[in-house]
C-alpha cells in the first residue's frame, strides 16, 4: 500500500522542522529579499538584513573578528563574521551564481573555530531565496 503525502502534510512536516534559532533568521532574509530581489551587492543585502533585524528586534553582531588559531596563537588574518545572530547563529551572506563547496567547508570552518552549533549560508543571488539558504549544524 503505497502512502501518498497530501501539500498540507508537507507543510505540517516543514512547519515541525523549523530550528527556533533560525527560523526568524530566515523570515527576515526573506522579507529582504521580497522588497529588493536578486542582483545587488552582498554588502547591499547585509545592510538591509541588519536593518530588518533592528526592526524586528534580533539581536546581531556585524562584522566579527575572527581570528585563525595556530598552534596556540590567535593570528588576525583578516577574517570576518558576516553576522552573529543572538550570540548563537553564524550567517554567512553571499551574492553568488551558486554555492560552492568552499561556501559551505568556510561556514562549516567558522562553526569549529568560534564554537557554535548552528550556521546559515545565505546566496540572495537566486529567484526564490528558500533555494539559496543551507542551514549547518555541527
Amino acid at each position: 500500500m503505497k502512502l501518498v503525502t497530501t501539500e498540507a502534510q508537507k507543510h505540517r512536516e516543514d512547519e515541525s522542522e523549523r530550528d527556533p534559532r533560525t527560523s526568524s533568521i530566515i523570515g527576515a532574509a526573506i522579507e529582504v529579499h521580497r522588497h529588493i530581489g536578486p542582483g545587488l551587492l552582498e554588502s547591499a543585502y547585509e545592510e538591509c538584513l541588519c536593518h530588518e533585524f533592528h526592526l524586528r528586534g534580533i539581536d546581531f553582531h556585524r562584522q566579527v573578528e575572527l581570528p585563525a588559531p595556530y598552534k596556540g596563537l590567535k593570528l588576525d588574518c583578516g577574517y570576518r563574521l558576516d553576522l552573529v545572530v543572538r550570540e548563537q547563529v553564524i550567517v554567512e551572506l553571499k551574492c553568488v551564481e551558486r554555492i560552492l563547496r568552499i561556501h559551505e567547508a568556510q561556514l562549516l570552518t567558522y562553526l569549529r573555530l568560534t564554537g557554535k552549533a548552528v550556521g546559515l549560508l545565505i546566496n540572495f543571488n537566486v529567484p526564490l531565496l528558500t533555494r539559496g539558504i543551507i542551514r549547518k549544524v555541527l
